[in-house]
């Protein structure tokens, strides 16, 4: 470039704007969209990584999904549920269940009488069948909207106790205690950060009481010197409790010993248990309620649970990730890491045939998404160069890895093996 600074050599708008493609894509997004996108480019040409030359392309790209809005990612990280990337990649059921209910459908109607009938019955008949243990469920629009629901409906004006170990940071700076306190609920914090007993709960029991909750760190883990009251010791005080079991397990798994399952919970005497869908379970974002009939009706029935709703949509994909085959989480948390080795050798060696500088590297995948934060999953990753790793995010398929120790990690774990071809195409394209 003659010592010149590629930032000052970024394409005026109008050049770009009059690239087919984009002319295209104004007359189906709007002109509002694209020149939008074009500024973005621009700005990543500024900022010196994307060069001048490929400020058209970043556009076309940023445009790709629908409506130029969210644009599919493949997930290359090494984490399985990404909450940046939308954690849980909907099953092909799913997503077929999602595009059949895109149109009008029995979802407040009894076909045979003609009559309205219950909102969403055959998803939540589903979730039942799926943890028998519940008396019944209740589905709202995510976890924490289920807590919120649990302790206006139980404890608003009351207290909620709750130990100290457990007052969490559940993301994006939203803290657990100032969730539960918009409710007008107020908490009874007892025990310590790492030892609270069953003692200190029934100490705290009194007439101002709603109920007692108990909260699964899901996210970080506090070890040496500490003990927590089980939620069977809980169940035996009088008074209701409620557990907020976090990534979602319907049943036991062995791969994740220390994650809390719903039907155990009921089974060891919970009250109401609240979970997220759209982490272990693999479904669409929603937050599960399930337990004592008597109590999930209160919370059905309470004015908030309307706008706490969730719509058919996602109802459909519930419904089709609980009765439908094996999701995309199950098969990334489970893939072998010899085949995942022999897989990733193969797109190695076509990447390296076409003279990309790349390796294979040992690494380490993990749950992600707010749980299960001791499991380590044995994987494997293509190294590159970490210049690739912008380019890989802005391409036209974009591919998002990890960047560690001055390289980008790709991890195929989550990358559906037909979709090894676009990694490649990828890789190649910006190369």
């Amino acid at each position: 470039m003659g010592g010149v600074d590629p930032r000052r050599l970024v394409p005026r708008t109008d050049v770009v704007l009059a690239d087919p493609r984009l002319s295209d894509a104004a007359d189906r997004l709007g002109r509002v969209a694209v020149k939008a996108a074009v500024v973005a480019a621009q700005d990543l040409v500024r900022a010196g990584v994307l060069a001048p030359g490929g400020v058209a392309d970043a556009a076309v790209a940023a445009l790709a999904g629908p409506a130029g809005g969210l644009r599919p990612v493949l997930n290359a990280t090494g984490v399985v549920l990404h909450t940046n990337l939308g954690r849980a990649p909907l099953s092909d059921a799913a997503r077929e269940a999602v595009l059949a209910a895109a149109g009008n459908t029995d979802v407040e109607m009894d076909l045979a009488s003609g009559l309205r009938a219950k909102r969403g019955r055959t998803a939540l008949k589903a979730l039942h069948d799926a943890v028998p243990a519940a008396g019944a469920v209740h589905v709202v629009n995510n976890g924490a909207a289920a807590l919120v629901l649990a302790a206006t409906a139980l404890a608003a004006g009351r207290e909620i106790i709750v130990s100290r170990g457990e007052m969490v940071e559940i993301g994006d700076g939203f803290r657990l205690p100032d969730l539960l306190e918009s409710t007008g609920a107020r908490l009874r914090e007892v025990g310590t950060t790492n030892r609270t007993s069953v003692a200190d709960y029934e100490d705290a029991i009194g007439p101002a009481s709603g109920f007692i909750l108990k909260v699964h760190p899901s996210n970080f883990t506090i070890s040496g010197f500490t003990s927590g009251a089980t939620v069977a010791e809980l169940a035996r005080l009088d008074l209701p409790v409620v557990a907020d079991i976090g990534s979602g397990l319907l049943s036991a798994d062995p791969l994740l010993p220390d994650e809390p399952d719903a039907a155990g919970t009921l089974k060891d005497g919970a009250d109401l248990v609240i979970a997220s869908a759209d982490k272990l379970l693999g479904g669409p974002q929603a937050g599960l309620i399930l337990g004592d009939a008597a109590l999930v009706e209160r919370l059905r029935r309470h004015p908030l649970a309307r706008a706490l709703r969730v719509d058919k949509l996602t109802l459909a994909a519930l419904q089709a990730t609980l009765t439908g085959p094996e999701t995309p989480v199950w098969r990334a948390l489970r893939t072998d890491p010899a085949a995942l080795r022999e897989r990733t050798l193969r797109v190695l060696a076509e990447l390296e045939g076409n003279g990309i500088p790349v390796t294979l590297t040992e690494s380490v995948a993990v749950v992600g998404g707010g749980g299960a934060p001791d499991v380590r999953l044995p994987s494997w990753s293509l190294s590159l160069p970490e210049r690739y790793a912008s380019g890989l995010r802005t391409n036209a398929t974009p591919v998002v890895g990890r960047v560690a120790g001055g390289r980008l990690l790709l991890d195929l774990r989550c990358v559906p093996p037909e979709r090894d071809a676009d990694v490649v195409a990828a890789v190649l394209a910006v190369a």
